[in-house]
């Protein structure tokens, strides 16, 4: 008799955006003359620039010739990809990341999730609380995190490091030492960064007892101060112990394009093994490659031109970020990040918890946001908005916020 993976039951619910959907979906189905304005998940608007259109369109026209025709792309990504990313994104900052540690996909929450299938079940995760849902989320359905409760909303399994106000939203040491650690900094969804300084301490930490780091650095692009690391490899014997998930979604603007790419260092191994080996194994048996045309286009932002223009994108919707910032201080509200990330975190006003805030929001200024909670029980009382929306809709929502 066919059995399931039991493994799924012990998620709580839905997952936190598609539940965000449908309640919204719900009140504009109900209410269809209301403008809502969508500041809750981290989808781009602006369109693809110009050098990456160029570059499509003649991909495109490549796949319609037989001599420029390309099939399944190689396992590891084309090299032309992986050698402009190895000279820009880490060469270029004395990093010593070579191309053919760069694994290519279609994005970083696959990767994310993916990546865990490479480690032992009775590995132990530790994870920021709040924290991106997918980490937690995938790890739970490996079957590696135990169940779910209810009271403290944690899995049991699972060492969680509070993200709080007190500690300026930065995690610290846990007691019990984990096997694998995920840090996303710029951080989803408080918008914290972390010095260099402490980026090393991780990797201190790590080398020391063996650990794993897992790091998202899918908003680097967004980094303006200085002494804040691009890249975990600019840390000493980051080699030795990191993994770094990185994605073309939010810098170019390819969320529905799909692009991103992970980098395993030839010289991280655990218990005799290289876990490059491991990965471009599960690489090539599960993953067929993101499509030439899509390589093409990502190949194209390391262009001059390419720099530029996605400068000019940072800078919109850091311009959203400063406004939102500004606009809800001027409002009395409790905020963070914004600076060297999209996303705004702020306290729930008067006592409300974060989907209180969510509905009241939802329903009486027409602003969708994301609830803290559904990033873990640290979350709690506490909300995130993004900076990805037009301008024009950013300046609306947060006037409607300032004159309640």
């Amino acid at each position: 008799m066919l059995k399931i993976n039991e493994n799924y039951l012990k998620l709580p619910g839905s997952y936190l955006f598609s539940t965000i959907a449908k309640k919204v979906s719900a009140y504009q189905e109900a209410h269809p003359e209301k403008k809502i304005i969508r500041l809750g998940i981290g989808d781009v608007t602006r369109p693809l620039t110009p050098t990456v259109i160029s570059a499509l369109h003649s991909a495109v026209d490549e796949m319609a010739e037989a001599a420029t025709f390309r099939g399944y792309a190689p396992d590891l990504g084309y090299e032309f990809l992986r050698n402009a990313i190895a000279d820009n994104e880490y060469k270029a900052r004395g990093c010593d990341i070579k191309a053919d540690e760069i694994f290519v996909s279609d994005g970083a929450k696959c990767d994310s999730g993916n990546i865990q299938e490479v480690f032992s079940l009775d590995n132990k995760i530790a994870v920021c609380d709040p924290v991106y849902p997918v980490y937690v989320d995938s790890n739970v359905m490996a079957g590696r995190t135990g169940l779910y409760s209810e009271e403290s909303g944690k899995f049991e399994n699972v060492i969680y490091m509070p993200c709080l106000e007190e500690n300026g939203f930065a995690p610290e040491f846990p007691e019990e030492v984990p096997d694998i650690i995920y840090l996303c900094f710029p951080n989803n969804p408080t918008g914290a960064a972390i010095t260099k300084e402490g980026l090393q301490g991780w990797v201190d930490y790590a080398n020391k007892n063996g650990s794993v780091i897992l790091y998202d650095a899918a908003y680097e692009a967004y980094i303006s101060e200085p002494g804040i690391p691009h890249t975990i490899y600019e840390c000493d014997g980051a080699r030795t112990c990191a993994i770094e998930l990185r994605s073309f979604s939010k810098n170019a603007g390819f969320t529905g394009v799909r692009l991103g790419y992970t980098v395993v260092p030839k010289d991280l191994v655990r218990g005799g093994v290289d876990i490059h080996s491991l990965w471009a194994r599960r690489h090539g048996t599960k993953y067929n490659g993101a499509p030439y045309i899509v390589q093409r286009a990502g190949e194209a932002i390391y262009s001059e031109q390419g720099k530029e223009e996605i400068k000019g994108l940072v800078s919109y919707y850091m311009r959203n970020a400063q406004y939102i910032l500004d606009g809800l201080k001027k409002a009395g509200y409790s905020v963070s990040g914004g600076v060297n990330a999209p996303y705004i975190w702020l306290k729930a006003p008067d006592g409300m918890n974060s989907w209180e805030f969510f509905d009241y929001l939802l329903e009486e200024l027409n602003i969708v946001g994301t609830p803290g909670s559904g990033f873990g029980p640290a979350g709690e009382g506490y909300f995130r908005l993004t900076a990805f929306g037009t301008y024009e809709n950013t300046v609306e929502a947060v006037d409607r916020i300032i004159n309640r």
